[in-house]
């Protein structure tokens, strides 16, 4: 593809992503005034388990949708997605309660009601990424990024209506699911995938398909698990620590700074999964398109990662409330992590392409490991979230260095 179109495409999935993030984006000043920061935190904390369980419930199979682009094959993607997305539905919201009846720290803010419903937020969430994954595959970007625009608008418009009229956490929640609904239900019009075939069991062809990509759920699964836990366990770690209102804070600064990375960095990831399969195939490595991809990125996440650094408190304090102020504190310290991630992120696609997803899996342990550590650390609110910036923040130096090796093809295949 030529940079013209490379930077059309991106235009293409940009404007959608800009559409469906600027509706929540606006409604967060007002979300904020009609919420405790308790609430808040309760609601990303059900968020964070759907956020987990989904990418288990796929199995990561929507991914080689990318790499297996033959309609029958596709089919039985979703037919497996299909399986595995209701029995993890099932088992999460089960074991969401028995957590709770157990007395476990993390859920014991969240009402049976919310625990129940764990589970259809995880089948909503697995079976839109596996729609969107096909659209990517069929270069399809304008028809999804106007799934994900009429998604999120939903998403805010119900958010801001349940908790006017006084449904508070689970307003937040309730608004949730049925934005979710409607954006499965406006991907589905719109993209016409594959219809899977149900059963009780899977059959031959399932069977096979999961053998076929099994490096996607031995080490893709795994891997990407661990990078879901690690990015929700800082709110979880908080929350037992330092209290609710602590936990609160920090959901809100996590949702501004994932902003960036959903706005720019998701556009430019769909398009780069597209550049370096087919550079990869082609060429035998995706060098070239890697280092556009890096290029562009580090100018597009300048601007916002220095106005986080040297503003935040008070454009937190401005925008959503001076009782935030304290969230944009937190902004200003994890800033130079944001940057690195803005970056990271959509190059850690070449682990698919050159089948290295063992090597990202080892990175994800180690990335583990280390937050356990700096939160567990003695210590302030504060300083945890500086130990956690600097250890993320080398970590991310080690995997860009990693990740430019598997665009040249230098690194042992996994």
């Amino acid at each position: 593809m030529s940079l013209p179109g490379f930077w059309r495409h991106v235009g293409t999935v940009l404007g959608g992503a800009l559409g469906a993030q600027a509706m929540p984006l606006l409604a967060a000043p007002l979300i904020t005034r009609m919420c405790t920061p308790s609430e808040m935190g309760a609601f990303s904390v059900w968020l964070g388990v759907v956020a987990v369980s989904s990418i288990a419930a796929t199995l990561r199979l929507e991914t080689a949708m990318i790499l297996d682009h033959e309609a029958e094959q596709q089919r039985v993607c979703f037919s497996v997605v299909l399986y595995t997305a209701s029995i993890t539905a099932v088992l999460v919201s089960l074991a969401a309660m028995v957590a709770h009846s157990l007395g476990l720290p993390a859920l014991n803010q969240q009402s049976w009601l919310a625990l129940a419903v764990i589970g259809l937020g995880t089948w909503l969430t697995a079976y839109t990424q596996t729609t969107l994954a096909y659209a990517t595959s069929h270069k399809a970007f304008g028809k999804a990024a106007r799934a994900k625009v009429w998604g999120a608008a939903t998403i805010a418009l119900s958010q801001l209506v349940l908790l006017y009229f006084g449904a508070g956490e689970f307003g937040l929640l309730l608004g949730q699911l049925i934005g979710l609904a409607a954006g499965l239900l406006a991907a589905t019009l719109l993209l016409h995938p594959p219809r899977p075939y149900v059963s009780l069991q899977l059959d031959g062809a399932a069977r096979a398909y999961l053998v076929r990509h099994q490096k996607f759920w031995r080490f893709s699964l795994p891997s990407n698990l661990l990078n879901a836990l690690v990015s929700q366990m800082p709110l979880f770690l908080i929350g037992m620590r330092h209290g609710a209102l602590a936990a609160g804070l920090y959901a809100l600064t996590n949702r501004v700074l994932a902003a960036p990375v959903s706005l720019l960095a998701a556009s430019v990831l769909e398009v780069f999964k597209r550049e370096s399969v087919h550079e990869f195939e082609t060429l035998g490595n995706c060098r070239r398109a890697y280092r556009y991809t890096f290029k562009a990125l580090s100018l597009l996440g300048l601007g916002p990662a220095l106005a986080l650094l040297l503003f935040s408190p008070q454009l937190f304090a401005f925008a959503f409330g001076e009782n935030w102020r304290p969230a944009g504190e937190l902004a200003q310290i994890l800033a130079p992590l944001c940057f690195l991630n803005f970056i990271a992120s959509p190059l850690s696609y070449v682990f698919f392409v050159t089948g290295r997803q063992k090597v990202d899996l080892v990175w994800q342990v180690a990335l583990f490991l280390m937050t356990l550590c700096a939160f567990l650390a003695p210590g302030t609110l504060r300083q945890n979230v500086m130990w956690y910036t600097i250890g993320y923040s080398v970590l991310y130096l080690v995997y860009l260095r990693m990740s430019y090796q598997c665009s040249q093809n230098q690194l042992a295949t996994a």
